[in-house]
């Protein structure tokens, strides 16, 4: 579908979703002037025409359960292969292509010892295509996870914000999950807006128990809303991991800086030779070098950067991408 079928009400709608995945639609009506009718019609449609989901998603530095990005050198036969087994497991939550399709770059957040382990000390080191492999720890994040770039870009006034933004306040401390939460985890996973009454079907607890437990997970920051789009259909077309190095001195001021860039919907600081990953989206190679070259670029206390464009993105967050039509 061409880039200017999606109208300012669309990109309204992605961005309200972002900002609470689970805002009912007669909130989100009211706050962008129309009827719930023409929200949920225009939802159904972006579902369709940009593969647009809301899921829910554990926070794994909040929980402590840890959060690793990795490097991928492959063999050029054995990439593919490897980046849609990645994408398969539940313990990743982004794979893409990169360096001419023979390296993986791939989020995995292990959700115990044993599954860290049989990934980084087993599998993937026994995998002959597997050239070198190079995994870096997130230390903190600046962007990303629970804080959308698109959400601060300007479709909807700091005033329409401000309307949609969730009801609870995000927690300080660690979020707490128990075994009881998985079936709750595992239908939000399926769909972030479902209602109380599939959940309390899900759960076989009651609906105001599942209200009350959904409410303390997303306070707490355990778990999240997001939402999953194909960004290319809406115009952002380029997409590239940077790897930066910044004085050790300059690190958090850095990171905060990239965090304040609409163009950067994930930033954090890692363990490495570099101290730095961000991602960057924008709508084409122009614009990529002139961030580059601009907003990052005059950055104080940047020492280095290494640019890796993403070729293909094969899983965004909870499941591999649908193949492009």
């Amino acid at each position: 579908m061409r880039t200017d079928a999606f109208d300012l009400l669309d990109r309204q709608l992605v961005q309200a979703l972002e900002i609470d995945g689970r805002a009912p639609f007669s909130r989100i009506a009211e706050v962008l002037g129309v009827s719930d009718q023409t929200v949920a019609r225009r939802y159904r449609r972006l579902r369709t025409a940009l593969g647009l989901r809301v899921v829910g998603m554990r926070d794994a530095l909040r929980t402590g359960e840890g959060q690793w990005m990795m490097r991928l050198r492959c063999t050029p036969d054995g990439a593919e292969p490897i980046a849609a087994a990645l994408a398969k497991r539940p313990d990743t939550a982004w794979v893409g292509l990169a360096s001419g399709g023979t390296e993986v770059l791939c989020s995995t957040h292990p959700r115990s010892r044993d599954e860290h382990d049989e990934l980084l000390f087993g599998k993937l080191p026994r995998t002959p295509s597997i050239l070198e492999l190079r995994a870096h720890q997130v230390l903190h994040r600046f962007a990303g996870g629970p804080l959308h770039a698109l959400a601060r870009s300007g479709e909807l006034t700091g005033q329409q914000r401000d309307r949609l933004r969730p009801r609870y306040q995000p927690g300080t401390g660690p979020g707490q999950l128990t075994p009881e939460d998985g079936p709750l985890l595992a239908a939000l996973e399926r769909d972030g807006r479902a209602g109380y009454p599939e959940l309390q079907k899900a759960t076989g607890r009651s609906e105001s128990a599942v209200k009350r437990r959904l409410e303390a997970l997303l306070a707490s920051g355990a778990l999240y809303i997001d939402t999953e789009l194909d960004h290319d259909r809406l115009g952002y077309g380029q997409s590239a991991q940077l790897w930066i190095t910044a004085a050790p001195a300059a690190l958090d001021e850095v990171g905060r800086s990239l965090a304040a860039h609409p163009q950067i919907p994930f930033a954090a600081a890692t363990t490495g030779s570099s101290n730095l990953v961000a991602s960057v989206l924008v709508r084409d190679t122009a614009e990529l070098y002139a961030y580059l070259s601009g907003p990052l670029g005059t950055l104080d206390g940047v020492r280095r950067i290494e640019t890796l464009p993403v070729l293909r993105r094969v899983k965004r967050l909870t499941y591999p991408s649908p193949p492009r039509g």
